[in-house]
C-alpha cells in the first residue's frame, strides 16, 4: 500500500510505500524545492529496481557465482511520447547463451510489461570489460 500526503511546500509529497518514507518533489525550475525525485523519476527508479532484482533472482536461480549488475536509464518526453532509455551492464554471466538469455528476461521483467503500454523503452544490456562470456 502508498499512502502520500501534500507537504509544506508546493509539490512536495510525502509518500510512504510498503512502510519505507519517501519524498517527491518537483525541481525549481517547475514551481518545487527538489527535495527528492520527482513523479517520473520515481517511475524509473521502480523499473530499474524490477529489471535488476529479476535478473539477479535468474543468476541465482542459475547459481552464477559472481554475477553483478547495474543499470542507468533515463526518462525522456518527446512529442507527448514518453521514452525510457535503460542501460544495463552485467558481469560473471558463464557464457554467450546465458547474456541472450538475459537480453530475453529484461525486455519482459513485470514492470517492464507494465510500463510498455505507455512508455518505449530502449534496452542496451551488456557484459562488462574484461567479463567471460
Amino acid at each position: 500500500m502508498v499512502h502520500s500526503t501534500q507537504g509544506q511546500t508546493p509539490y512536495h509529497v510525502d509518500i510512504v510505500a510498503a512502510g519505507h518514507e519517501l519524498v517527491a518533489d518537483e525541481p525549481p525550475d517547475n514551481g518545487g524545492q527538489n527535495a527528492g525525485p520527482g513523479p517520473f523519476d520515481l517511475v524509473v527508479a521502480g523499473l530499474a529496481a524490477c529489471t535488476l532484482i529479476t535478473l539477479r533472482m535468474y543468476a541465482e536461480r542459475k547459481g552464477w557465482a559472481g554475477f553483478d549488475i547495474s543499470a542507468q536509464l533515463r526518462h525522456r518526453l518527446e512529442e507527448k511520447a514518453h521514452f525510457v532509455d535503460r542501460k544495463v551492464e552485467v558481469s560473471g554471466v558463464p557464457d554467450a547463451a546465458g547474456l541472450e538469455r538475459l537480453r530475453d528476461i529484461v525486455e519482459r521483467t513485470p514492470v517492464t510489461l507494465a510500463l510498455k503500454p505507455g512508455f518505449t523503452i530502449s534496452t542496451v544490456l551488456t557484459q562488462a570489460a574484461g567479463a567471460a562470456a
